[in-house]
């Protein structure tokens, strides 16, 4: 009787395949609110739970008409997810073909990838070109992504001249880079209202620091006045940076991910780039 009684009971009947059951579950929940992550869906998944929380209310309170009227509606909400929450869903189905494939992880080098961006900020800063590269860390950047113009190219150095080329549709947005890859170009970033900031630095170094008071990522930008190049990270913006730091501040920025992935680190420290 007090074995029966004991809280750790129902812990006596989990075996192998419950803790799976459990574990898989879990994972799809994870990757779910993973995947939804800075992105508009989250609104709609709080509408659903309080329309979920509103249903089970009516049915503690034996309200007939409403119950039968969200009972009916059932059905259509379920359509209606799935045309509202598309986007989410082929995008889910796409990262999921692309990660059944381990060489996304040890076909490329991180570095070497990150070294593009180096070297399209010193074209752009020689010939005075304006650029804003968002590159996305742990934060989602969906709802600026959806902002912009879909890309989903890989990340290259002619891939970064094509898209801030003066005269280009794309060049006065930004290009939000998301893993080795171009997520959009084109894209709108908010603007920074911190009066701290100083009067000397123009649109495109506030919409730069704009996007890092709200996520975690780094922003690489070149004015196109002065062709300076800057960094801005966490609200705050450091100008007329030196190819050598910009290297520094990626190079910092790989290996933290490649922590977080663990991932085996580089054999040896990276170098400055020549631009080609």
């Amino acid at each position: 009787m007090f074995a029966a009684a004991s809280p750790m009971a129902p812990l006596s009947r989990l075996d192998f395949r419950a803790a799976l059951d459990i574990l898989i579950v879990a994972a799809l929940i994870y990757y779910l609110l993973k995947l939804l992550r800075g992105t508009r869906a989250v609104q709609m998944l709080l509408a659903i739970a309080v329309l979920f929380v509103f249903y089970r209310g009516a049915q503690w309170a034996r309200l007939e008409m409403v119950e039968w009227l969200l009972t009916t509606m059932l059905p259509y909400v379920a359509i209606a997810l799935i045309i509202l929450f598309q986007p989410e869903i082929r995008r889910a189905l796409s990262r999921a073909g692309r990660s059944l494939s381990m060489m996304k992880f040890t076909s490329h080098n991180p570095k070497a990838i990150y070294d593009d961006i180096v070297m399209a900020a010193e074209y752009f800063s020689q010939n005075r070109i304006g650029a804003l590269i968002v590159v996305e860390r742990q934060s989602g950047l969906r709802t600026y992504i959806e902002s912009g113009i879909p890309l989903d190219a890989k990340l290259s150095y002619d891939l970064l001249l094509s898209i801030f080329r003066p005269g280009s549709p794309l060049h006065d947005g930004a290009a939000i880079v998301e893993g080795s890859r171009v997520a959009a170009a084109g894209c709108f970033l908010p603007l920074s209202l911190n009066p701290m900031i100083s009067k000397q630095l123009g649109t495109r170094h506030r919409a730069a620091i704009g996007i890092t008071e709200d996520s975690d990522c780094l922003v690489v930008l070149v004015s196109e006045e002065t062709g300076s190049i800057s960094v801005a990270s966490g609200g705050a913006i450091k100008t007329n940076l030196s190819l050598e730091d910009l290297s520094d501040r990626l190079r910092e920025m790989v290996s933290r991910r490649r922590t977080t992935m663990v991932l085996p680190p580089a054999a040896s420290p990276a170098r400055t780039p020549v631009r080609r």
